[in-house]
């Protein structure tokens, strides 16, 4: 086992205690661009990716076999401690000190009440960068808090404007997590040029809640300049009509159409050969097709309901109309003909789960190339840490396996 080669974080040397999805997103990136990532995890306590969520492979549960863990999880080494034990710590403060970043998304205070926290590791490594990516930050009256991200988007202020205005708001589900892993990466790289300009390291510490809320910021304006409260409107724009997914031909498929302007709408109009109806004066201003959008809508599906997603939405794009099929994933892997021209999934194999497919990172750098690899099983480069990282003796790891440390 050797460390990486490749890669533009070539040499990049992170410690990464994180689990569910924010954190490992977020080390996944760095790992996939060269970076040597060592996930410090346990079998008493398995990341909850790994224990509890599905897809399995074969439907049949096992901590190697999960879609989620596997996808996000690729690139990185997995060490097994059990860190409820003394000399177990001991392990993960050496690799803290052979790392150049420390990663971690527990609940608030959580990694210094293990005995891990920034003033202990930096007394360890003094140029240690460490991010502390929680639910609401290190400080404040909700920073203990513990949850997921269908929390951080109810309380981000997300879950409120997404649904239709008659009913109960439609939880997103997980939507932070994707969002709070993109600033992350950026907050690492900035600190590693930080250090390679002053040679001192740093503490981050960002919440997820305050993270998701960015995308908020238009919403935040209108409230505090116009004392409006948005709320819900389904798959509507203020600005834009028609705008939303119309049923197509077959089972439970559909495009959406996005008409911005009066050129566009008379280009959908043109495409769905001029309907009578289409010269109706209730459709024949952007304000007019707003208040009237019910019925607009119902007119639009009578066109797009006996034409395949795909029919609607080539034909749309050729007349310049914004347009695009709600792709299912056996369109995105089977079908999609850009993504199979971009070679947007690597083939991976892997000893529980077989051959599947990982997306690629979704850029190409000209200079260097990402070769992503399997996620890890657990524990699988224990010995490969303990011995050629830390340089312990068959004697010490020996001495780690009946005291309990190693799992």
């Amino acid at each position: 086992m050797t460390s990486k080669t490749n890669g533009i974080l070539n040499g990049v040397k992170i410690a990464d205690f994180s689990w569910a999805y924010v954190g490992p997103l977020s080390t996944k990136t760095l790992a996939d661009c060269g970076a040597e990532v060592i996930k410090i995890e346990g079998r008493s306590r398995p990341d909850v990716e790994r224990a509890s969520v599905p897809p399995f492979k074969d439907s049949i549960f096992g901590l190697n076999r999960g879609g989620h863990f596997n996808s996000v999880n690729t690139s990185k080494k997995s060490l097994c401690l059990n860190l409820s034990r003394p000399k177990a710590k001991e392990i993960a403060k050496r690799v803290v000190k052979w790392a150049d970043i420390v990663v971690e998304n527990f609940s608030g205070g959580a990694m210094a009440r293990m005995g891990f926290g920034y003033e202990v590791l930096k007394e360890i490594k003094p140029d240690i960068i460490m991010l502390s990516s929680s639910m609401q930050g290190q400080t404040g009256p909700d920073a203990e808090k513990a949850g997921f991200g269908q929390h951080l988007t109810s309380l981000s202020g997300i879950g409120n404007i997404t649904g239709w205005p008659d009913r109960d708001p439609a939880m997103l589900g997980y939507y932070t997590d994707f969002i709070a892993p993109h600033f992350n990466i950026l907050l690492l790289v900035s600190a590693l040029l930080y250090r390679r300009r002053t040679g001192k390291g740093m503490y981050i510490d960002s919440s997820q809640l305050e993270n998701g809320m960015q995308f908020l910021t238009p919403l935040i304006l209108d409230y505090t300049v116009n004392g409006r409260v948005n709320g819900r409107m389904g798959n509507r724009a203020p600005e834009k009509c028609p705008h939303g997914a119309f049923r197509c031909l077959g089972n439970d498929r559909w495009c959406s159409l996005a008409v911005r302007n009066e050129t566009e709408w008379q280009n959908l109009c043109r495409v769905m050969g001029n309907p009578a109806w289409s010269r109706d004066n209730r459709f024949a201003t952007i304000s007019l097709r707003k208040q009237n959008e019910d019925e607009l809508e119902k007119l639009i599906e009578s066109w797009t309901i006996v034409h395949s997603a795909e029919e609607v939405m080539y034909k749309c794009q050729a007349a310049g109309v914004p347009a695009g099929v709600l792709q299912t994933g056996e369109d995105l892997i089977e079908k999609d003909p850009q993504l199979k021209s971009r070679q947007f999934y690597c083939n991976l194999e892997h000893p529980e789960v077989g051959i599947h497919h990982v997306p690629r990172p979704p850029y190409l750098f000209s200079a260097v190339k990402n070769q992503v690899t399997r996620a890890p099983l657990l524990g699988e480069h224990t010995e490969y840490v303990l011995k050629d990282l830390l340089g312990l003796s068959d004697e010490e790891i020996a001495e780690l396996v009946v005291d309990g440390a190693l799992e």
